[in-house]
């Protein structure tokens, strides 16, 4: 027979030490001793780290991430989405889940940038992480190094408390990295080594939407919900001058050749071209509804920018008076509307063979653009690529570029917290790379003029500097 085991002693080794330590604890006389126990030990499980259940949470197979994005799309989000044209690369209007090496990273990804919170100097230099992408997301690259490989994390910056929405490098500079925050704050770094913080602009009161270094980087102007645009001179850290508004200032940008036009987009339908030195008006130009992103091409002579309804417009701009005039509207065809989070001009391209506008809205579509210059910037559409809707708004950037036989890249970030990198000449499959370490919704990703790093930012505050291969 097998040995009876003393019951008092087999309860004893099942006790759970916290909760018998919940039990011991001093109660009131006339409390029920039960109920003290029981509601400090569940008190004492809700206070765990939600980041860990995070990580280890499943259902049918999928993480946290990757189920939460799929249960916040939108009701019609099936008819929302038309089948792609032979033209339209991409995967367009299906929600792809996550494959199971995908599911690995994301646990990774998870556990990868806890240990930020755990005191460690924000820059610190951090190598262990390199560029992945699962079988769902493109295919496999048999002995041949994918597009815009990247070796690691250069630096991370973790100072801000709040979500980075926008962040860009000086103008002609690889070191300079500035980025603003949902605090209101603007925080500029040099990256070079060691990285470090140089200066924290605090003066906005809400959300800092957008901004943008002057040609000589020694000034940065910048637009907030508050309804101000702010001008800072970078080396003292001081606001030399606030132009105060009617409505939330959405984006901003310096004249290229003229850097005493500033042309801001405004949600009051609005773009406003102020003079620099003074801060006064020299023209407006309105339209259908409020502008939230603009870019300049590179002679100064034209403005693209989009509005909260998806529409994207040409505007002509008079070089020495800053005069506005409206020439061109690409209206979108699609019944339910997005706002424009990106527009970004690029002077050429190696696919249309002319100056190209990318544009991205909420709703994850992204756009490729040909640009007629002569006809005072006539906008044809090139290709496009349906990405999976989003919540926040989260941009996109062109990527340097390559030989002709390689593509047209686009990096953008995403709601699952990663940098991806599109193929626009690809007819499918077009995902050929992404980013793994953020463990929240990716806002924004910038270039330096080196284009050999590569910044993000998310929701949660954090900065990551990615190195690229030498070999990409």
């Amino acid at each position: 027979m097998a040995d009876q085991s003393d019951p008092v002693q087999v309860a004893k080794e099942n006790v759970d030490p916290e909760f018998f330590s919940c039990l011991l604890q001093p109660t009131t006389s006339d409390a029920d001793l039960n109920y003290i126990g029981i509601r400090r030990f569940l008190l004492h499980r809700k206070a765990e780290s939600g980041v860990l259940r995070r990580r280890d949470w499943r259902c049918n197979g999928k993480g946290y991430v990757a189920y939460r994005n799929y249960i916040r799309r939108p009701r019609n989000w099936e008819n929302m989405h038309q089948p792609s044209l032979n033209s339209t690369p991409g995967n367009s209007g299906r929600w792809i889940p996550p494959s199971p090496l995908s599911l690995l990273y994301e646990a990774e990804s998870w556990s990868s940038v806890r240990d930020m919170q755990s005191g460690k100097p924000a820059s610190s230099h951090r190598n262990s992480f390199s560029s992945t992408a699962s079988d769902s997301d493109r295919p496999r690259f048999r002995g041949v190094e994918p597009p815009y490989s990247f070796v690691g994390m250069h630096c991370v910056f973790d100072q801000s408390q709040a979500s980075v929405t926008v962040l860009k490098f000086g103008h002609m500079n690889s070191d300079l990295l500035a980025y603003g925050s949902s605090d209101g704050t603007l925080t500029v770094c040099l990256i070079s080594d060691p990285p470090s913080v140089i200066k924290q602009l605090k003066g906005h009161s809400k959300d800092v939407t957008d901004f943008d270094f002057s040609s000589n980087n020694q000034y940065i102007a910048s637009s907030s919900l508050d309804k101000t645009v702010r001008v800072w001179e970078i080396s003292q850290g001081l606001c030399i001058r606030v132009i105060y508004g009617v409505s939330s200032q959405l984006c901003i940008r310096f004249h290229p050749v003229n850097n005493n036009f500033l042309s801001v987009g405004n949600a009051n339908k609005e773009i406003m071209v102020f003079n620099f030195s003074t801060g006064r008006i020299i023209s407006k130009a309105v339209f259908d509804s409020g502008v939230t992103s603009m870019d300049h091409d590179h002679t100064g002579q034209l403005i693209f920018c989009g509005d909260s309804l998806g529409s994207i417009y040409s505007v002509s701009m008079n070089s020495h008076t800053g005069a506005l005039s409206r020439s061109h509207r690409y209206r979108d065809s699609s019944r339910k509307k997005s706002a424009v989070t990106t527009v970004q001009y690029r002077s050429f391209s190696l696919m249309a063979r002319t100056p190209v506008l990318l544009t991205c809205t909420q709703d994850g579509n992204l756009s490729f653009f040909s640009i007629a210059l002569e006809v005072r910037g006539y906008l044809t559409l090139r290709c496009s690529l349906k990405l999976t809707p989003r919540v926040h708004s989260i941009r996109a950037s062109f990527c340097p570029l390559l030989s002709p036989e390689k593509g047209e890249y686009i990096v953008a970030g995403s709601e699952d917290s990663n940098v991806y990198f599109y193929d626009l000449t690809r007819p499918k499959h077009t995902c050929v790379n992404k980013l793994q370490g953020h463990r929240f919704p990716v806002m924004d990703v910038a270039w330096n003029h080196g284009a050999n790093l590569l910044a993000s930012s998310d929701f949660y505050g954090t900065v990551i500097v990615w190195k690229r291969s030498k070999t990409s």
